[in-house]
């Protein structure tokens, strides 16, 4: 088998910042300013959440720092009625899609309602359990080709998920029965202490598309403006003409899976630091100095702006009200069984005796 179309990396912009013309792609001021924006504010919000965390006003997060570009290029790709399905690791592409800030902090912080998606967004909830949420884009997809829907459905998880049955299935699934779904694996290189290489023998992610034929690419997930047009144009194909793809974005995970874990026990420094050079906000930073006549004092004032931004969606969710115990049982099921209601009675008439 020839893997040498799996193992090219697309890039668009390079760590320096520099476009490479041969590709033929264009970027305005405008479209690379809405970009940064995007990645800086996700990464302000995700540095507060963590500090918020270690101080006790959050619970365990999964940290996104590294992966900007990934998410927020994928994010701008999906049309305004396409379907996103996301995992644990996309704040930056919930934000595209109109999720508030202050709800993402609602969620981490425990509260359920955070979770609750418009659904004009076309956002599902975040999936912690790893890779099931492949099953659900596959679900919706269906349903679209079914009914004729001209749309199509962005699933985005990491590396770790190509060694769950879900993915393999999803996909199985999806070439079939040729679907318009689109499964992005942001290959951060660990699947919390796992290293990619331990997870598949397969020499890219990409390749694993032969086996369900369907298209694979293997795209720089630092690159904002490669992730951008790689699945712009996968999710184009999916709507347009029912072919259902595989992307794997490479990146990298820079700090811990999640505030429980500790990355140093199972990785160097020296395994880190080449990554540092890749940055992906500093890359479309140089980018901007050269081309679009930005400098520190612009990015003072965007920092700022933004910065104040994420602080007013802190003081938004710490001010949102407890939500009630019976709660829990309200967002699982359209009727619910006749076990649930019972519990719900039991839980009320508890709280009732305890208030009393």
């Amino acid at each position: 088998m020839n893997l040498e179309h799996f193992q090219t990396l697309y890039q668009v912009m390079d760590p320096s910042g520099k476009l490479d013309e041969s590709k033929g792609i264009s970027v305005s001021p405008e479209e690379i300013g809405k970009m940064y924006r995007l990645m800086v504010f996700t990464r302000l919000w995700n540095t507060k959440a963590l500090s918020l965390q270690r101080q006790g006003r959050m619970g365990t997060l999964a940290s996104v720092r590294g992966q900007e570009a990934s998410n927020v290029g994928m994010g701008l790709a999906l049309g305004p009625n396409d379907w996103f399905c996301p995992s644990f690791r996309e704040f930056g592409a919930m934000f595209t899609r109109g999720i508030t800030p202050k709800d993402l902090y609602s969620y981490w912080g425990g509260d359920e309602r955070g979770g609750m998606s418009p659904q004009a967004n076309h956002v599902l909830p975040v999936c912690i359990t790893v890779g099931s949420h492949l099953c659900h884009a596959v679900g919706i997809a269906w349903a679209a080709k079914i009914k004729g829907d001209k749309i199509a459905v962005l699933s985005s998880s990491g590396d770790g998920s190509t060694s769950q049955g879900d993915f393999h299935e999803s996909l199985n699934f999806a070439g079939v029965f040729k679907l318009p779904v689109v499964f992005v694996i942001q290959n951060n290189q660990w699947a919390i202490s796992v290293p990619v290489e331990r997870q598949t023998a397969s020499r890219t992610i990409a390749q694993k598309a032969v086996a369900y034929d369907m298209e694979g690419v293997r795209v720089d997930g630092n690159d904002v403006v490669a992730v951008y047009h790689a699945v712009k144009k996968c999710l184009n194909k999916a709507r347009e003409e029912h072919e259902p793809a595989l992307i794997e974005l490479v990146t990298y995970r820079m700090d811990d899976h999640t505030t429980a874990d500790d990355a140093s026990r199972y990785r160097t420094e020296e395994m880190v630091a080449p990554w540092r050079d890749k940055d992906p906000i500093d890359r479309v930073r140089r980018y901007m100095n050269e081309s679009c006549g930005w400098n520190d004092e612009k990015d003072a004032a965007v920092l700022a702006e933004l910065n104040a931004e994420v602080e007013q969606a802190v003081r938004d969710y710490e001010a949102v009200s407890t939500p009630s115990p019976e709660e829990i049982f309200d967002h699982m099921y359209a009727d619910p069984p006749w076990n649930l209601l019972e519990q719900k009675s039991e839980l009320l008439r508890t709280i009732g005796r305890l208030e009393g």
